[in-house]
């Protein structure tokens, strides 16, 4: 059985949404959003959070089109993960992202949150579907202990 911390990423151009879970409880959380365009500062800020959290996996949301075709900004999602992997030396899954900000902006929207509110909250709840997606599936294929 799986065991520590993971934290999960919502890539975006502008922001970066951040989600943290636990393989115990296989529940993710958000997090907060990185907003900096500067690959120093986000990269700084995501060291902090690694050495905060500690995890032993990281996630990191796929953008594809609803075909499941690549795009731009799909290969800007591989080519961040790969720097994390890089960078910080730990085991990076990618996980198909798709109708996660969707999804995230309507729970926004349902709970009351109005515009520029939702601005930023909508990309840490997206990197929690996305971790969320990524343990549910994970324990799904877990095999079953005797």
């Amino acid at each position: 059985m799986n065991q520590g911390a993971l934290l999960a990423f919502d890539f975006g151009l502008r922001r970066i949404g951040v989600a943290t879970g636990e393989w115990e409880s296989k529940m993710a959380h958000p997090q907060e959003v990185i907003d900096a365009e500067a690959n120093d500062a986000r990269f700084a800020r995501i060291a902090a959070l690694i050495e905060e959290w500690r995890p032993v996996e990281l996630v990191v949301g796929l953008p594809l089109s609803m075909d499941g075709e690549e795009h731009d900004l799909t290969r800007r999602a591989r080519r961040f993960a790969n720097q994390l992997q890089g960078r910080f030396r730990l085991p990076v899954h990618l996980v198909d992202e798709r109708l996660t900000s969707f999804d995230a902006d309507l729970r926004l929207r349902e709970a009351g949150v109005k515009g520029r509110a939702r601005k930023g909250l909508d990309d840490a709840l997206a990197a929690q579907q996305i971790l969320q997606d990524f343990l549910d599936q994970a324990h799904r294929h877990e095999p079953a202990h005797a």
